[in-house]
């Protein structure tokens, strides 16, 4: 039998994570993890009950009041985890293999009408794909299976079986949730893409035009920035043609497969579509060549489940009012943690979010949000959302390196991929957002009209022309406003003295 029972006496240390204070125990999944020993990556947040009559948060332990102790039983906790946690798929899901049937079925026959027995209930079936022995449920009002208090929630599909809404935000093949932080109801509240499109109505259409291929161009660029790769001009622009085509076409394994195709121009040296082996991002030991993972991609013979198990759920949510942002969170962060291809999937990963937020109408049309290049100002934060994931999936997965240095996963690790919570990753791409929208295309914007004045200023001053005069607007932008002595004995030698400094006064007039 199970033991819920803790030792209030003694300091608990949870999984080595944090120590609470004296007398504090376990509450909800982390008091369920630890019961039943289960192998996943802990939740962001842990629920304990504290000693004192207030609720506080204390790193990431949200600290309960002893009124809302829970009855220390399999039953107890449970509820307390949906009614204030919310659904963790993964705790739920890695804690249904390990207890049998029965001891949910006498939840259940306990409470027939209950709407956490009933909850529980659905979510067995849905995860196991097997029915309980339990008749049909005949009364109670339809309750929902996600608290959208909590989380953000899909669209209602009643299931009359357990008279419960079914609102999970995607399929048993995939499913991420995401947590409803003050700083994303923030987000929200701020209505970003009518902000853009408020925006962009009031530019003139040829700076729009020059400003979109600008950001297009510079997202390209900085798309193969993040990989550490300088590949020829052509290439960043063809990319780019790519990126700016996004939404256009509908979202499935094969157009993956297609833009891989795009990505990597030259295939000779890996393998084009979804891999046939392990796969990891990481180092390779410099003596032995052993591989030093990072992030372990999901095993070659579970991304036909998990790519679809994704199409499903993005064409489940694409449908629905879901947030934009969201969805483009847990769609491209998804995928690259799933890391279907050899090689590509960072580049696609960031074209993702382009596709979503183009096809769900947030972005205006004729405009791309130079996602990739904000990313790249953000490369430490963006670094550290990835490793928040992966990081603490290491630990459950087994491997070991094969002959061609690579991973070959021992274990099964496929609910590590399709169960996760995405709260991170949109909080992240939803700061990238808001600076796009409020920073990076209004700066673009000014930099272009104060551009035309300055051109204006150069034709009506001297006769040059329109290649020169946009070669002199570059050099006083990279030297402060000033014309190099370098400069001066080159390109600029016909220039007077006094027709210099009339130039650099009007740019500082102008740029500053």
């Amino acid at each position: 039998m199970t033991n819920y029972s803790q030792n209030s006496q003694l300091k608990t240390i949870f999984h080595g994570f944090s120590t609470l204070e004296e007398g504090a125990t376990l509450a909800g999944y982390a008091a369920l993890i630890k019961a039943h020993n289960l192998r996943v990556p802990l939740p962001d947040t842990l629920c304990a009950i504290g000693t004192k009559h207030k609720k506080f948060t204390q790193e990431r332990w949200q600290i309960f009041t002893p009124r809302h102790k829970p009855e220390e039983s399999l039953h107890g906790h449970l509820t307390f985890a949906l009614k204030y946690e919310g659904v963790d798929l993964a705790v739920l899901n890695a804690l249904f293999q390990e207890i049998e049937a029965n001891k949910l079925e006498r939840i259940i026959r306990s409470e027939p009408t209950g709407s956490y027995s009933r909850r529980l209930w659905f979510l067995w079936e849905w995860l196991r794909g097997e029915q309980l022995d339990i008749a049909n449920a005949t009364t109670g009002n339809f309750v929902p299976v996600v608290n959208d208090k909590l989380q953000y929630a899909g669209k209602a599909v009643h299931s009359r079986r357990h008279r419960v809404s079914n609102n999970l935000p995607g399929t048993r093949d995939f499913c991420p949730l995401i947590r409803k932080t003050e700083k994303l109801e923030q987000f929200i509240e701020r209505n970003l893409s009518a902000t853009a499109v408020k925006n962009i109505g009031q530019i003139h259409p040829d700076i729009l035009g020059r400003a979109a291929a600008f950001l297009l161009l510079k997202d390209s660029k900085a798309s193969y920035t993040i990989e550490g790769e300088n590949p020829p001009h052509s290439r960043i622009e063809r990319w780019g043609r790519i990126i700016g085509d996004a939404g256009k076409r509908s979202l499935s394994i094969s157009e993956l497969e297609q833009l891989q195709t795009l990505v990597i121009t030259d295939n000779r040296f890996i393998q084009s579509g979804l891999r046939t082996e392990g796969g990891f991002v990481g180092e390779h030991d410099r003596e032995t060549g052993m591989p030093l993972p990072d992030h372990i991609s999901a095993k070659a013979e579970n991304l036909d489940t998990l790519l679809s198990g994704l199409m499903e759920t993005y064409t489940l949510l694409e449908k629905s009012d879901f947030d934009a942002v969201l969805l483009a969170s847990i769609v491209a962060f998804g995928f690259v943690f799933i890391h279907p291809f050899e090689d590509g999937n960072g580049r696609i990963h960031r074209y993702l979010f382009h596709h979503v937020l183009a096809e769900k109408g947030f972005v205006p049309k004729g405009l791309i949000f130079p996602v990739s290049a904000v990313i790249l100002g953000k490369i430490e934060a963006y670094r550290k959302t990835l490793e928040h994931f992966s990081r603490p999936r290491l630990d459950f997965i087994e491997w070991r390196p094969t002959e061609k240095n690579n991973v070959e996963i021992l274990n099964e690790t496929i609910d590590l991929y399709r169960y996760f919570d995405a709260t991170a990753q949109a909080e992240f791409f939803f700061a990238c957002v808001e600076e796009t929208v409020n920073k990076t295309l209004p700066d673009e914007v000014e930099y272009l009209q104060k551009y035309d004045r300055f051109n204006e200023f150069i034709k009506n001053y001297i006769d040059m022309p329109d290649k020169l005069a946009d070669l002199l607007i570059r050099f006083l932008s990279q030297n402060n406003g000033t014309l190099s002595k370098r400069a001066r004995a080159g390109e600029f030698e016909k220039l007077t003295d006094p027709e210099i400094k009339a130039i650099e006064q009007k740019f500082a007039e102008i740029f500053t």
